[in-house]
């Protein structure tokens, strides 16, 4: 006989063992998975700051839990949407006491990224606003300092709706005015919530030697 040394069942065959896919052995195959992981740490997070738990919980300890499909589905619900800093969508879920089975609602994302938005550094909004701008230049051939430009401005609205592109970039370069005077009123709808100028221009004045500096950098990138 040939024992699953997962969940005990046993075979006749070698081969029947190996063939076998049982729960428990499927999630320790899948334990390298980029999904499974960021719910992994996300578990760990949660005994942490919501059960006061002391106790590293380990692998053993998430893999036989009863909530280990609800952290990896939400794990790869980020990964899915290119989710901006997972690990802070992890904290603003736990701060904000979401219920974990409804992690993946993509309104949480949402009110989560009007948030992060307006308070990350302004390194992390440029660095991701360039990569994206490299992604479009090598898919369309065209230089990245031309993104605001000549790309599709329905598909920059998106690009801005998803945090792709931070309000840092688009009100601080040429490019950046020249495309929101392109925009109908529909598409100033759409990305508005993130966008917001009024909240926006006082971000700016208070934060005026950042503004000065993003403008220097896009200027001299030719944005």
């Amino acid at each position: 006989m040939y024992t699953c040394e997962y969940c005990t069942k046993s075979f006749l065959k070698e081969s029947s063992l190996q063939v076998h896919m049982c729960e428990p052995k499927r999630r320790d195959q899948e334990q390298s998975e980029r999904g499974v992981q960021l719910g992994y740490r996300a578990y760990i997070k949660f005994y942490e700051m919501q059960q006061g738990s002391a106790k590293l919980k380990t692998w053993d300890d998430f893999k036989t839990s009863p909530y280990y499909r609800a952290f990896v589905k939400w794990g790869r619900y980020c990964v899915s949407i290119r989710a901006i800093n997972p690990e802070k969508f992890m904290l603003w879920l736990l701060t904000n006491n979401k219920k974990i089975d409804q992690w993946c609602k993509d309104s949480f994302y949402g009110d989560y990224l009007l948030d992060y938005l307006k308070t990350e550094p302004i390194d992390d909004a440029l660095a991701r606003a360039l990569e994206h701008s490299l992604d479009w230049a090598e898919a369309t051939g065209n230089p990245s300092q031309d993104y605001l430009r000549y790309g599709s401005e329905n598909l920059i609205c998106y690009a801005i709706s998803t945090g792709r592109i931070s309000p840092w970039v688009v009100y601080n370069c040429a490019s950046g005015i020249e495309f929101l005077d392109r925009l109908n009123e529909e598409q100033v709808k759409i990305i508005w919530p993130m966008i917001n100028s009024d909240i926006w221009a006082n971000k700016f004045r208070d934060y005026l030697a950042n503004k000065v500096y993003i403008e220097e950098m896009l200027k001299t990138t030719g944005w």
